[in-house]
Formats: structure tokens, sequence, C-alpha cells
């Protein structure tokens, strides 16, 4: 009998080392992407609206990727589309370093867009089949590792400024291609052996109320637009306050640092205290921050309300995901789609309200999403399962 147990076990750890890596890798791909898109911009000689365009074509494929990475999810598929959806991504990035008209690079941007979101659906639907083996939380862990895979790459970024990001998008390329491939047979046996015995290798996806589905999707994609916040606008806020470059540059740093710190800590902390607690007392924790660090009107406040936003954030997508989860992969993707809106338009969103007010005044809109996700979490959260 205890070979029988033991089993699944060993199963499930495989699985969740595994996604762990596939996690580490999106977050590593994504960052040299962002890192070095100036000097994207540059080799193809690109003004800011054409840039723009490139952004929008790789937002339109990864719209156009989760859809049809939500459709084609099954369990026995799923496999097969972390691993092409992966690839893709690697493949995508290696040839988005070569590309030196805008025609290529909208190409490119589509396919890139388009690839990643395949592999976040499957990613994250494989992340709850592998959380209902393990039995107990690891969601939020598995996403702690896309944000330590964002926070090296940025780091491999900036060390490797004097190199050509030509070299940089291709060296990654390949070592995440030849990575998933090495990877290969332990990817294909996440057909079933990520379940345990008793589940007959899956779980049996349940209709969740539409009701239900789409404030999961608001929830998300406030979050989102605070982490879009942070990525475009905590270094300009840091700026316009009369801080140093570093400084400047450090704030979406700390803001990474928070969430990740969060993420590592998540899975401990919704066991001891359930869920909806958690995501309720982190989102209060985000907007008591940005808010401080907002009117303070000092570097130090700024750095500080940054970080612990990040903090505040950290377990909300993780949580969410698994909420969804119970969903099916279309859910997991509808839910998706709906929070990655958040992530793209917000930038643009509090740039617009900045140009009509002010700065500060606009970040105070992703503090109030985080005010708002607190008072409904426990409505979105509590008995996730219909």
């Amino acid at each position: 009998m205890s070979r029988r147990v033991s089993r699944p076990a060993t199963a499930s750890s495989r699985s969740r080392m595994l996604l762990t890596g596939y996690f580490l890798g999106m977050g590593v791909v994504m960052a040299i992407w962002g890192a070095r898109m100036p000097a994207v911009q540059h080799a193809a000689h690109l003004s800011t609206a054409q840039l723009s365009w490139v952004l929008l074509a790789a937002a339109l494929g990864m719209v156009a990727g989760l859809q049809a990475g939500g459709r084609l999810a099954r369990p026995n598929r799923l496999p097969v589309l972390l691993m092409g959806g992966a690839v893709g991504l690697a493949g995508a990035l290696a040839v988005l370093g070569q590309c030196r008209t805008l025609a290529s690079l909208l190409v490119a941007a589509l396919a890139f867009g388009a690839a990643h979101g395949v592999v976040d659906v499957a990613a994250n639907s494989a992340a709850v089949r592998c959380q209902n083996a393990y039995g107990r939380l690891i969601m939020s862990s598995l996403h702690a590792a896309y944000s330590l895979g964002a926070l090296g790459a940025a780091a491999l970024a900036a060390a490797t400024a004097a190199t050509s990001h030509h070299t940089l998008f291709l060296a990654t390329g390949l070592a995440l291609t030849v990575a998933v491939l090495a990877a290969g047979p332990t990817t294909l046996a996440l057909d079933g052996t990520d379940q345990p015995p008793t589940l007959s290798g899956g779980v049996t996806a349940v209709a969740l109320p539409r009701g239900r589905l789409w404030l999961l999707g608001a929830l998300a994609a406030s979050s989102l637009l605070g982490e879009g916040a942070a990525a475009d606008w905590a270094a300009v806020h840091v700026h316009t306050l009369g801080g140093t470059t570093t400084a400047a540059a450090s704030a979406f740093a700390l803001y990474s640092a928070g969430m990740t710190l969060g993420r590592l800590t998540g899975d401990r902390l919704t066991t001891a205290f359930a869920t909806p607690t958690v995501v309720r007392a982190g989102a209060v924790l985000a907007a008591a921050g940005l808010t401080t660090g907002v009117l303070a009107n000092s570097v130090p406040a700024a750095l500080t309300g940054w970080t612990v936003f990040g903090l505040g954030l950290s377990t909300t997508v993780p949580c969410l995901i698994t909420a969804v989860g119970r969903g099916g992969p279309k859910a997991v993707a509808t839910v998706s789609v709906t929070g990655y809106l958040g992530l793209l338009a917000g930038p643009a969103l509090i740039g617009a309200l900045a140009s009509a007010t002010t700065l500060p005044t606009a970040l105070l809109l992703p503090a109030l999403l985080a005010a708002t996700l607190a008072v409904l979490a426990h409505r979105a959260l509590e008995n996730p399962a219909p």
C-alpha cells in the first residue's frame, strides 16, 4: 500500500518542479523583452507611435492565444500545448531580436503574443491539476517562480547592456528551447500522472456561474492594472519627485521584490487564514501602501509605497486562478483574457488621467481598485466551487 501512495506523490512533486521551470521561463522571456525594448525600437528606427503598434500586435496575439488555448486545452492536450507554446514563445523572442523593420516586428510580435497566451493557459491549467494532486495550495509558489524569473532576467539584461539585443534574444531563445525539449519526457508525463488515482486521471470541470466568472475576471483586471501601472509608471513617478536615475529604476524592482516575497509565502498564508481573508488583507495593504506613497510626495515614501503595493497584490492572481480552475481551461482563459486587458489598458488609462489631472492623482486609480478588490474578495472567493 505504501508504494501506491508514494507513486502519485512522486509524480506530483515532479510535476511541480517542471511547472516551476515553465513559470520561471515565462518570467525570463517577458523581462528580457521588456528590458531591451528601447534597443528593439532603435534597431528598427521606430517612432513611439510605431512601437505602440508593435506592442498592440503582441497584445492582440496574446488575447488570441489565450482564447485558442482555452478552447484547445484538455487534460490529454496540456503537455503538447505547454511544449508547443513554450518553444513558440522562445522562438518568437529569438526572431524578434533579428527584426529590422516595422513589418517584420509586427508579424513576430503577433506570434510572440499568441505563443505567450497559449503557454499561459496551459501552464495555469496544469498548475490547477498539479495543485489538486498535491492536496494543498502551491499556486502562489508557482507564480513566485515567474516573478523570480523576471527579476533574474531584468538583472541579466542590465548586466549585458553592452551586448546587442540581437545576441541576447537569440541566446535566451535557444537556451529555453533546449530546456523545454530536454524536459519533454517529463512534460508528456503530465497526462494523467499529475492527478490522484481516485480522480481517474483528471478533474472534471464544473460550469461556473457566469456572474462569478465575470467577477473573478474583473478582479483579475483590477489587480493586473496595478501591475501595469507599476511597470510603466513607477519609475516615472519617482523621477517626477526628484529621484535619481538609480532611484527611479529601482521603483519597479522593489515592487517586483515585494510581489515575489508575498508569493513565496502566499501558500502558507492562505492555508492558515483562508483565501478570501488573505486576498482582502493584501488588497487593503496594497491600497494603503500606494496611497501613502503617492500622497507623501517624497522619494523614500514612493519607493516604500510601490514595495508595499507589490507585496499586497502578490497573492491575488494565484488565488483567482485557483478559484476559477474548477471551471477548466476555458474558464481560466476567460479570466486571463479579462485580466490581461486590465494589464494592457491600465498604463494608457493612467496616462490619459495624468494628462487631464496630475500623475499622483492618476496613480490613485490602482489604489482605488485595490480597495474595491478588498471589498469584493469574500464574495468572489468564498466557496469558489459552485
